[in-house]
Protein backbone atom coordinates (compact mmCIF):
# COMPACT_ATOMS: atom_id res chain seq x y z
CA UNK A 1 0.00 0.00 0.00
CA UNK A 2 1.41 3.41 -1.03
CA UNK A 3 1.99 5.09 2.24
CA UNK A 4 0.75 8.31 0.72
CA UNK A 5 -2.36 6.93 0.04
CA UNK A 6 -2.62 4.95 4.05
CA UNK A 7 -4.31 7.67 5.93
CA UNK A 8 -7.17 8.14 3.21
CA UNK A 9 -7.59 4.46 3.21
CA UNK A 10 -7.69 4.11 7.13
CA UNK A 11 -9.58 7.07 7.52
CA UNK A 12 -12.62 5.60 5.20
CA UNK A 13 -12.17 2.58 7.58
CA UNK A 14 -12.04 4.11 10.69
CA UNK A 15 -15.19 6.23 9.62
CA UNK A 16 -17.06 3.57 8.42
CA UNK A 17 -17.30 0.78 10.96
CA UNK A 18 -17.64 4.24 13.27
CA UNK A 19 -20.94 5.09 11.31
CA UNK A 20 -21.94 1.41 11.65
CA UNK A 21 -21.17 1.54 15.64
CA UNK A 22 -22.94 4.58 16.07
CA UNK A 23 -26.07 3.12 14.00
CA UNK A 24 -26.17 0.18 16.36
CA UNK A 25 -26.47 2.17 19.07
CA UNK A 26 -28.02 5.93 18.74
CA UNK A 27 -31.06 4.74 16.11
CA UNK A 28 -32.31 1.71 19.10
CA UNK A 29 -31.78 4.72 21.78
CA UNK A 30 -33.38 7.82 19.62
CA UNK A 31 -36.19 5.23 18.86
CA UNK A 32 -36.37 4.85 22.58
CA UNK A 33 -35.83 8.46 23.66
CA UNK A 34 -38.39 9.42 20.72
CA UNK A 35 -40.90 7.53 22.49
CA UNK A 36 -40.34 7.78 25.98
CA UNK A 37 -41.59 9.48 28.97
CA UNK A 38 -39.58 8.52 31.65
CA UNK A 39 -37.88 10.47 33.95
CA UNK A 40 -34.07 9.04 32.27
CA UNK A 41 -34.90 10.51 29.07
CA UNK A 42 -33.70 14.34 29.65
CA UNK A 43 -30.38 12.59 31.35
CA UNK A 44 -29.87 9.92 28.40
CA UNK A 45 -30.79 12.70 25.62
CA UNK A 46 -27.91 14.92 27.69
CA UNK A 47 -25.23 12.67 27.82
CA UNK A 48 -25.59 11.02 24.17
CA UNK A 49 -25.26 14.69 23.08
CA UNK A 50 -22.41 16.05 25.56
CA UNK A 51 -19.48 14.58 22.58
CA UNK A 52 -21.15 17.35 20.34
CA UNK A 53 -20.12 20.64 22.88
CA UNK A 54 -17.22 18.74 25.01
CA UNK A 55 -13.59 19.71 23.47
CA UNK A 56 -12.44 16.30 22.04
CA UNK A 57 -9.34 16.47 23.86
CA UNK A 58 -11.89 15.98 26.83
CA UNK A 59 -13.55 12.69 25.36
CA UNK A 60 -9.68 11.81 24.50
CA UNK A 61 -9.18 11.87 28.24
CA UNK A 62 -12.29 9.77 29.32
CA UNK A 63 -11.08 7.10 26.81
CA UNK A 64 -8.01 6.76 28.22
CA UNK A 65 -9.85 6.47 31.42
CA UNK A 66 -12.17 3.97 30.27
CA UNK A 67 -10.49 1.89 27.94
CA UNK A 68 -6.31 2.68 29.07
CA UNK A 69 -4.26 -0.23 30.72
CA UNK A 70 -5.10 1.05 34.22
CA UNK A 71 -8.72 1.69 33.36
CA UNK A 72 -11.88 -0.48 34.00
CA UNK A 73 -12.43 -1.87 30.38
CA UNK A 74 -9.41 -1.36 29.33
CA UNK A 75 -7.39 -3.44 31.99
CA UNK A 76 -10.85 -6.49 31.78
CA UNK A 77 -9.62 -6.99 28.14
CA UNK A 78 -6.07 -6.88 28.69
CA UNK A 79 -6.22 -9.57 31.34
CA UNK A 80 -8.70 -11.64 29.67
CA UNK A 81 -7.89 -11.66 25.98
CA UNK A 82 -4.79 -9.79 26.02
CA UNK A 83 -5.90 -7.05 24.14
CA UNK A 84 -5.03 -3.63 24.28
CA UNK A 85 -7.42 -0.41 22.26
CA UNK A 86 -4.08 2.14 23.24
CA UNK A 87 -2.27 3.03 19.72
CA UNK A 88 -4.65 1.16 17.32
CA UNK A 89 -7.13 1.49 14.88
CA UNK A 90 -9.27 0.11 16.72
CA UNK A 91 -8.96 2.55 19.11
CA UNK A 92 -9.57 4.89 16.39
CA UNK A 93 -13.11 3.46 15.86
CA UNK A 94 -13.93 4.13 19.31
CA UNK A 95 -12.44 7.65 19.31
CA UNK A 96 -14.40 8.28 15.95
CA UNK A 97 -17.67 6.13 17.03
CA UNK A 98 -17.82 8.34 20.39
CA UNK A 99 -17.24 11.95 18.56
CA UNK A 100 -19.49 10.94 16.01
CA UNK A 101 -22.99 9.70 17.72
CA UNK A 102 -24.67 12.74 18.66
CA UNK A 103 -25.33 13.08 15.00
CA UNK A 104 -27.40 10.31 14.08
CA UNK A 105 -28.75 10.18 17.32
CA UNK A 106 -29.87 13.39 16.57
CA UNK A 107 -31.23 13.16 12.99
CA UNK A 108 -33.07 9.92 14.15
CA UNK A 109 -34.72 11.31 17.17
CA UNK A 110 -35.98 14.49 15.06
CA UNK A 111 -37.04 11.28 12.00
CA UNK A 112 -38.88 9.19 14.54
CA UNK A 113 -40.76 11.93 16.00
CA UNK A 114 -41.77 13.69 12.66
CA UNK A 115 -43.85 9.62 11.79
CA UNK A 116 -47.36 10.22 12.39
CA UNK A 117 -48.61 8.32 15.19
CA UNK A 118 -51.77 7.29 12.91
CA UNK A 119 -49.60 4.69 10.42
CA UNK A 120 -48.11 3.11 13.99
CA UNK A 121 -52.03 2.94 15.58
CA UNK A 122 -53.40 1.80 12.05
CA UNK A 123 -50.85 -1.13 11.74
CA UNK A 124 -51.51 -1.86 15.25
CA UNK A 125 -54.99 -2.01 14.65
CA UNK A 126 -54.11 -4.82 12.08
CA UNK A 127 -52.43 -6.68 14.57
CA UNK A 128 -48.68 -5.88 14.44
CA UNK A 129 -46.40 -6.33 17.19
CA UNK A 130 -44.13 -3.78 18.50
CA UNK A 131 -41.02 -5.21 16.65
CA UNK A 132 -42.89 -5.61 13.16
CA UNK A 133 -44.27 -2.36 13.49
CA UNK A 134 -40.70 -0.74 13.93
CA UNK A 135 -39.63 -2.30 10.94
CA UNK A 136 -42.01 -2.64 8.75
CA UNK A 137 -43.66 1.22 9.45
CA UNK A 138 -41.60 3.55 11.46
CA UNK A 139 -38.22 2.74 10.48
CA UNK A 140 -39.02 2.82 6.36
CA UNK A 141 -41.22 6.19 7.17
CA UNK A 142 -38.07 7.88 9.31
CA UNK A 143 -35.54 6.20 6.55
CA UNK A 144 -34.03 9.41 4.84
CA UNK A 145 -33.67 11.62 8.04
CA UNK A 146 -32.02 8.76 9.51
CA UNK A 147 -29.58 8.08 6.31
CA UNK A 148 -29.42 11.69 6.22
CA UNK A 149 -27.66 11.47 9.70
CA UNK A 150 -25.68 8.52 9.17
CA UNK A 151 -23.87 10.25 6.19
CA UNK A 152 -23.17 13.49 8.61
CA UNK A 153 -21.98 11.05 11.06
CA UNK A 154 -19.49 9.37 8.69
CA UNK A 155 -18.02 12.93 7.96
CA UNK A 156 -17.76 13.38 11.63
CA UNK A 157 -15.82 10.48 11.88
CA UNK A 158 -13.81 11.30 8.67
CA UNK A 159 -12.85 14.46 10.45
CA UNK A 160 -12.00 13.65 13.83
CA UNK A 161 -8.63 14.46 15.28
CA UNK A 162 -8.37 15.28 19.15
CA UNK A 163 -9.44 11.84 20.48
CA UNK A 164 -7.96 10.21 17.82
CA UNK A 165 -4.46 11.60 18.31
CA UNK A 166 -5.32 10.44 22.25
CA UNK A 167 -6.14 7.33 22.21
CA UNK A 168 -4.87 5.88 18.91
CA UNK A 169 -1.96 7.94 18.37
CA UNK A 170 0.05 9.01 15.30
CA UNK A 171 1.75 5.80 13.94
CA UNK A 172 2.11 6.41 10.02
CA UNK A 173 0.26 3.46 8.71
CA UNK A 174 -0.86 1.98 11.90
CA UNK A 175 -3.18 5.18 13.69
CA UNK A 176 -2.22 8.04 11.57
CA UNK A 177 -6.03 8.70 10.05
CA UNK A 178 -6.40 12.00 7.38
CA UNK A 179 -6.74 14.67 9.95
CA UNK A 180 -3.52 13.90 11.48
CA UNK A 181 -1.52 12.93 8.69
CA UNK A 182 -2.58 16.63 7.51
CA UNK A 183 -1.51 18.46 11.05
CA UNK A 184 1.97 16.62 10.46
CA UNK A 185 2.71 17.09 6.82
CA UNK A 186 1.98 20.99 7.80
CA UNK A 187 4.62 20.75 10.55
CA UNK A 188 7.42 19.62 8.37
CA UNK A 189 6.43 22.08 5.74
CA UNK A 190 5.04 19.73 3.35
CA UNK A 191 2.33 22.03 1.70
CA UNK A 192 2.06 19.72 -1.54
CA UNK A 193 0.80 16.85 0.21
CA UNK A 194 -0.67 18.75 2.98
CA UNK A 195 -3.00 20.14 -0.17
CA UNK A 196 -3.81 17.08 -1.72
CA UNK A 197 -5.12 15.28 1.81
CA UNK A 198 -7.07 18.72 2.57
CA UNK A 199 -8.34 18.16 -1.07
CA UNK A 200 -9.44 14.90 -0.89
CA UNK A 201 -11.00 15.38 2.86
CA UNK A 202 -12.60 18.37 1.53
CA UNK A 203 -14.18 16.71 -1.96
CA UNK A 204 -15.79 14.08 0.25
CA UNK A 205 -17.32 15.88 2.89
CA UNK A 206 -19.32 18.06 0.32
CA UNK A 207 -20.22 15.44 -1.24
CA UNK A 208 -21.31 13.45 1.62
CA UNK A 209 -23.00 17.36 2.87
CA UNK A 210 -24.77 17.51 -0.61
CA UNK A 211 -26.08 14.04 -0.50
CA UNK A 212 -28.00 14.04 2.83
CA UNK A 213 -28.54 17.76 2.08
CA UNK A 214 -31.06 15.80 -1.06
CA UNK A 215 -32.39 13.78 1.32
CA UNK A 216 -33.39 16.16 3.78
CA UNK A 217 -35.05 18.28 1.24
CA UNK A 218 -37.58 15.37 -0.07
CA UNK A 219 -40.92 15.93 1.45
CA UNK A 220 -43.36 12.61 1.81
Amino acid sequence: MDASNAPILLTLKVASLATLVAALVGIPLARWVACSRNWLRDWIDAMLMLPLVLPPTVLGYYLIVVVGRNGPLGSWLENVFGVSLMFTWQGAVIAATLVALPLVYKAARAAFEEVSSSYEHAARLLGSGEIELFFRVTLPVASRGIVAGLMLTFARAMGEFGATLMIAGNLPGKTQTLSIAIYDAVQAGQEDYAIFLVGIISLLCVGVLLGSGRLLQVRY
